[in-house]
């Protein structure tokens, strides 16, 4: 079977956000799903294979980090519904059947493709103190992401501040159900963003993750309260790095950004 490795949230090669996709007749045994993702090491790989016509999606979609199933992923969805449209799978909009509800992928007329996903329910919540230790900065205001984003999210002072962590990512397990948001206004708009974030998920394997679709279903809504603006972008300031237009709709949060195919073969397992 044929699997590719994806960079999404970027339009040029070994950046963004990598991420292993496979399409498939069926879904094998999830302990086969998770030798592969394991075997691709990315921060998700995706699995998906089509559905019979007539229902409410077109494909099923699971994503495997190395370690375990996770309920959401934009990245690895944007890959996919890249890939499809690059193969000729699909030609309109993609509706994926997830453990998040159906998930719809829609290519644009730039190259780009945009994610109609649900906007995480935010609630403030008082911090730990032992959070800001771990992180190695203390923030000045945190919220609890709901069930499907399951990370904490904090605020940080300033954009420098999020560029400056160094995180004790073992102190970071016992802090949130996936991760921490890290995040900041931009400090200089001009650039082409207007928020920076950095993700830290070692609860589910991954210490940093390059560009992080879900966590700005989180993000949306936090910094268009802040900001007023229901349509933003964000620069999640990772090694790899990469951009995340972000439109708030009400219960829904439109995700947008490129992907590009950097490696295609065989997989013989």
């Amino acid at each position: 079977m044929r699997i590719r490795i994806v960079d999404a949230f970027t339009d040029r090669p070994f950046a963004g956000n990598p991420a292993g996709v496979l399409l498939l007749d069926a879904f094998p045994s999830d302990d086969w799903l998770q030798n592969v993702a394991l075997e691709v090491n990315h921060a998700e790989t995706a699995f998906a294979h089509p559905l019979p016509e007539g229902g409410e999606a077109d494909w099923a979609l699971r994503w495997f980090t190395p370690a375990t199933e996770v309920d959401m992923c934009g990245h690895a969805t944007l890959a996919t519904a890249h890939v499809l449209h690059a193969t000729g799978a699909a030609t309109g909009p993609v509706r994926f059947a997830t453990r998040s509800g159906v998930l719809i992928a829609t290519a644009q007329e730039d190259g780009s493709i945009t994610l109609d996903f649900p906007t995480a329910p935010l609630t403030e919540v008082t911090l730990d103190p032992a959070v800001g230790k771990a992180l190695g900065a203390e923030p000045v205001a945190a919220a609890d992401t709901g069930p499907n984003v399951g990370d904490l999210l904090v605020e940080l002072a300033d954009e420098q501040a999020v560029h400056a962590l160094t995180p004790d990512h073992k102190a970071l397990v016992a802090h949130s159900e996936r991760g921490i948001i890290a995040t900041a206004r931009a400090e200089d708009p001009s650039r082409g963003y207007d928020f920076v974030s950095r993700c830290f998920f070692p609860r589910v394997g991954i210490d940093e993750d390059p560009v992080t679709g879900s966590a700005h279903t989180a993000l949306a809504p936090y910094w268009s309260q802040r900001l007023g603006r229901d349509e933003l972008t964000g620069l999640q300031a990772s090694p790899r790095s990469g951009h995340v237009r972000t439109a708030l709709r009400g219960e829904r949060t439109l995700l947008t950004g490129h992907a590009v195919t950097v490696i295609e073969g065989e997989l013989h397992a």
